[in-house]
């Protein structure tokens, strides 16, 4: 089997576009260049490991909202796995379809370890690839 497929979605680069408005405010240039390291990695080990994140949805909910909520996430899935991995400070959310050949890995959102949530209206929009860094 070949390596895996990453995309990124529309919500995605908008995640990571707020995290970059973020820290160039902040004047930590820096920062954002450890960021776009630490996704270089995880986008290369994706590619070689794709289930490499813990499955979201076995997490423990603690609200009945919550359990409704992802329900009705598993109905929309169609086989797809919502699966969660962490690059340095941020985590990342992904959704993994394994009956494809090679599989496909669909980046999400990303955010601060620190920062409550998210949301996922937008997440299933078009995926497309992400962007490398020239060397």
């Amino acid at each position: 089997m070949g390596l895996a497929r990453v995309r990124v979605t529309a919500n995605f680069e908008a995640t990571l576009a707020t995290i970059e408005a973020y820290w160039r405010s902040r004047g930590a240039p820096e920062a954002l260049g450890r960021l776009v390291e630490e996704l270089d990695r995880a986008v290369a080990a994706l590619e070689r490991h794709p289930r490499l994140g813990r499955n979201f949805l076995a997490r423990a909910t603690r609200s009945l909202e919550a359990r409704d909520r992802d329900a009705a996430l598993r109905g929309t899935l169609g086989g797809q796995e919502v699966r969660a991995v962490v690059a340095g400070d941020y985590l990342m959310l992904y959704a993994l379809d394994p009956s494809t050949r090679p599989p496909s890995v669909a980046l999400l959102a990303i955010w601060h370890h620190r920062e409550l949530s998210f949301d996922f209206e937008g997440y299933w929009q078009e995926n497309r690839p992400p962007v490398r860094r020239q060397e």
